[in-house]
């Protein structure tokens, strides 16, 4: 999913990294707590947190991070702000709340980190949803 269909989806604004979202991530990751990111997300992920510090950006760039999504209305510090410009990690923030991002997000096609660790098609993932 490229990252301008993810600011549109979430009606985000974005902070940073305005000319790249034309970036395509492959899998999508929800988390506040940094440990749970870095033991779980993907490389070329998109990270939904909303941690607005500079932790949140490092944690992205030791974990290939492409982009942040800050949730709930929450902005990050000028410190995260110019650490991301620095490794060019693109910026997002969404009035949504984590859980109807991700939703959103995973109704639309993007999978959680752990589906393509597994392999799971949309075919399955659609038996997966049927079942709830």
């Amino acid at each position: 999913m490229k990252l301008e269909a993810v600011r549109e989806i979430l009606n985000c604004r974005v902070i940073g990294g305005g000319d790249k979202l034309d970036q395509e991530i492959e899998v999508g990751c929800g988390a506040d707590l940094m440990s749970d990111v870095l033991a779980f997300i993907k490389p070329n992920a998109l990270l939904l947190t909303g941690l607005t510090n500079v932790q949140s950006v490092r944690t992205a760039n030791v974990a290939e991070v492409k982009a942040i999504v800050y949730v709930r209305g929450k902005f990050p510090d000028k410190d995260a702000v110019a650490l991301a410009q620095e490794e060019g990690i693109v910026l997002l923030a969404t009035n949504l709340p984590l859980y109807e991002s991700c939703g959103r997000l995973y109704a639309r096609g993007l999978p959680g980190g752990s589906e393509r660790a597994e392999g799971l098609s949309d075919v399955k993932r659609a038996g997966l949803l049927s079942t709830l």
